[in-house]
């Protein structure tokens, strides 16, 4: 494939946004070579700036879970857009939406509208520390809960040390607050509570991880901190920004059986446009503003474009429950038509998956954790995605992400997708 138009968009546009972008890892940094600009999508489909189509596995990261352009969904923004695109002030729209909410996911009375991922995490941890009146929270590595300072921090020296910046501009003051624990590994969280005995917040952690591939929490280890929560007195904050309705109707919650004790969405809840949400009983949501002392404001929060995006996506599926199923069953597909090539080729690798999220990791090693993630070939992963992208898939440009799958997916582009691994090995 040529992607000519691609590459000098590129050009031009490092001319007058950093690095070309207007977030990391569309740069292709991790996978060498140019982005593809994208002009227009429908259904499964990508269409570049070259003419090409593409077969798309990422979904706009995860919102998108019956496909581009899905008709309900811009038609509500359409004729939402035509009474206004937003006024600062309440509509009717917002509380249809929370409603809604409400009422498909388990453990929550309330729910706050923001306008991303990162600032529903962020106001999460602030409410965290203003309910419980204690400083520091608990991340695990290679869990990504947005760019707010508290959420870019790197180990310690060990189990129980502090955390360090990993980005210029995040002070030691910040990563002091910020305790840092390995993925699936019960006993080294229990470790930190204990070290920092009545200090504790919350627990923030995304129930299934999506950055850093797709891993799985071992019942063991997600169960063992609801009850560590519950007997230490920390809140456990579920980042389901991208398992909130895309796992079921519940999200994590449901489908793990476990009651986080505040949980942030995105993605889905915005129908592919700028959203965020967080959400808990109301003894905690009432901490907030204008009920409580914890400031949280946003001007565009709530925006009618968003919410009427959001309703249609949502109602959609509360009444089709049905797409979950045919997700699942779909990456299951996709799951054993990779395992059928690659275990006949002379390659490591391991597949993780759950519900419509499934990952390639060219490793031998079970990835349960970043440290095994990070154990990956990525000269592997590099052959593998530049030569999916000849092949028209377009793949995560990262060894380190999820892939999301849409319910436009044909069996028919699976099963191109599985050939396509086939033939570059």
């Amino acid at each position: 494939m040529l992607y000519q138009r691609s590459s000098a968009l590129f050009q031009e546009a490092k001319k007058y946004i950093p690095g070309g972008v207007n977030s990391p890892v569309r740069a292709f940094k991790a996978v060498g070579g140019n982005p593809i600009f994208v002009k227009e999508a429908k259904g499964a489909y990508l269409y570049d700036e070259d003419g090409n189509r593409l077969i798309d596995y990422i979904a706009s990261w995860g919102p998108l879970i019956l496909g581009h352009a899905y008709d309900p969904v811009i038609n509500a923004v359409i004729e939402k857009a035509k009474k206004g695109t937003s006024f600062g002030m309440p509509t009717e729209i917002e509380t249809e939406l929370a409603k809604l909410a409400v009422s498909m996911v388990p453990n929550i009375d309330k729910i706050r509208f923001v306008n991303s991922g990162t600032e529903a995490c962020m106001s999460a941890v602030r409410l965290a520390r203003g309910y419980t009146g204690k400083d520091k929270i608990i991340k695990f590595a290679g869990c990504y809960h947005g760019h707010s300072d508290s959420f870019l921090i790197q180990a310690g020296s060990g189990a129980v040390t502090f955390g360090s910046p990993n980005s210029p501009g995040v002070t030691q003051g910040t990563a002091k607050d910020t305790l840092l624990s390995d993925y699936n590994d019960l006993e080294g969280v229990q470790k930190l509570v204990e070290a920092n005995k009545g200090e504790i917040a919350a627990i923030i952690i995304e129930p299934v991880a999506g950055n850093m591939g797709c891993i799985i929490p071992k019942d063991e280890f997600i169960h063992g901190l609801r009850e560590l929560c519950n007997r230490e007195g920390v809140l456990l904050l579920f980042d389901e920004v991208m398992t909130g309705f895309r796992l079921g109707k519940g999200g994590a919650q449901e489908v793990l059986g476990i009651n986080a004790d505040i949980v942030m969405f995105g993605k889905v809840i915005g129908g592919g446009l700028p959203v965020g949400a967080f959400a808990a009983r109301t003894e905690i949501m009432d901490h907030l503003a204008p009920n409580g002392p914890v400031y949280q404001a946003g001007t565009l929060s709530g925006n009618p474009l968003a919410m009427s995006a959001g309703l249609a996506m949502l109602t959609e599926l509360n009444n089709r429950p049905e797409v979950f199923e045919s997700l699942a069953d779909k990456a299951e597909h996709l799951h054993e038509g990779f395992d059928n090539v690659l275990r006949r080729k002379d390659i490591p690798y391991q597949i993780n998956r759950f519900g419509s999220m499934i990952s390639l990791h060219f490793t031998d090693e079970p990835v349960v954790d970043f440290a095994t993630s990070a154990k990956g070939n990525n000269d592997s992963f590099k052959k593998y995605f530049h030569g999916m992208l000849e092949k028209g898939i377009y793949l995560p440009p990262s060894a380190f992400e999820s892939y999301f799958l849409n319910d436009a997916l044909s069996y028919a582009d699976l099963d191109e997708t599985i050939a396509a691994v086939d033939a570059i090995f």
